[in-house]
């Protein structure tokens, strides 16, 4: 059985995108770390983007399914894919 590459993206991206949110939402009250990005806290923001887009990667990967199919195969899988080009 094939693994969609979008699943194991979307959960490392879901992964680290909380683990980086968590680290954010954690730490917001320390000033003094962000301090050089004007009060913005970008641990927090780009854990949030990264966490969505992995979330989006996993659920488009989970809903798509790839199933052999031995009565229609794909254009990957006839005879004419392979044969070589004389």
């Amino acid at each position: 059985m094939a693994v969609d590459i979008r699943i194991p993206l979307g959960l490392g991206f879901l992964i680290l995108g909380g683990i980086l949110a968590l680290f954010g939402l954690f730490t917001r009250e320390n000033v003094a770390l962000y301090e050089k990005y004007q009060g913005l806290n970008p641990n927090l923001v780009w854990g949030a983007v990264m966490f969505l887009f992995g979330a989006v990667m996993f659920f488009i990967g989970r809903r798509q399914k790839w199933q052999h199919d031995p009565f229609n195969p794909g254009p990957w899988e006839t005879l004419a894919a392979i044969k070589p080009r004389h």
